[in-house]
């Protein structure tokens, strides 16, 4: 819900001027708001941290043993049903992320561009698949799998991840297509563009920074998800959410903490190239 609560606002900012446009004055913080500030940030960051050290803890306690890359290398050479785990999510991920950014994209532009008796419903239904509870769509699909005699496997949890990624996908990139100048394409019209140009080189472009953030945020969501792949799951298609779940009962082993301190150094390492990618286009 505060995923949901983030995007519609994000939205509505953007509909009333565009975040890129906006001038933010600087304000003066007193004691009580910069440890507060700080206070959520060590809430947020500090497991992440512990993560990371404890994973070059030589013992499998709590307690600190002395200095090992031991989990590391059972990590590389003695987890293959790990390993195995984690490429599914990730085929999964961005294989869903890929079809619902294009999917999203499209629906987001005819929405945009184009007037139709169900405008507002259509948007408005899109919203349904963050509202419902996980467990309800999880269901929901499995009844409907099972109807239509799908086999539930790697194919159906990508199919429901495109489903529940679609929305976000929608709302990010409808955001930055509200806050895009519509006299541009006006004048590409009048310079004797037609539509398949206007699409390709005005449009995509500049919604290229909401494109790109929707499909990391779509891969983020289906890498994370459970409650959904739990559910429309089958043989081989074990994500490394539903493997970890399944160690819980023998006690989690600390490779899960190097793998987790790999993932985390590998996001922190991509997240400032695209960072700033998105600033200079959106400049632009």
């Amino acid at each position: 819900m505060l995923r949901i609560a983030l995007l519609w606002r994000a939205r509505r900012a953007l509909r009333k001027g565009g975040i890129a446009a906006r001038k933010f004055m600087p304000v003066k913080t007193g004691a009580a708001s910069n440890i507060i500030f700080w206070a959520v940030i060590g809430f947020l960051f500090l497991p992440l941290f512990v993560l990371v050290f404890y994973s070059f803890n030589s013992g499998r306690q709590a307690q600190w043993q002395g200095f090992s890359f031991t989990w590391y290398q059972k990590l590389f050479f003695s987890s293959p049903e790990l390993w195995r785990a984690f490429m599914n999510s990730a085929i999964i991920a961005f294989g869903s992320a890929l079809m619902a950014t294009i999917i999203g994209t499209l629906a987001a532009v005819g929405t945009a561009r184009y007037s139709f008796r169900l405008k507002n419903l259509v948007s408005t239904m899109s919203f349904i698949p963050m509202i419902l509870p996980e467990i309800v769509v999880g269901v929901s699909l499995l009844i409907f799998f099972a109807g239509i005699g799908l086999k539930l496997g790697l194919v159906t949890v990508w199919i429901a991840h495109t489903t529940f990624n679609l929305p976000f996908v929608y709302l990010l990139v409808s955001a930055r297509l509200e806050e895009s100048d519509p006299s541009i394409i006006e004048a590409a019209r009048d310079l004797g563009a037609n539509e398949m140009q206007i699409l390709f080189r005005v449009i995509l472009p500049m919604a290229l920074p909401g494109i790109l953030s929707a499909f990391l945020t779509a891969v983020t969501l289906s890498l994370e998800d459970f409650v959904i792949t739990f559910f429309v799951t089958g043989p081989g298609g074990t994500t490394l959410p539903l493997y970890i779940y399944s160690m819980i009962r023998f006690g989690v082993s600390p490779v899960i903490n190097a793998l987790s301190a790999i993932m985390v150094s590998a996001t922190v390492l991509l997240i400032y190239p695209a960072r700033n990618f998105l600033k200079v286009f959106a400049a632009r």
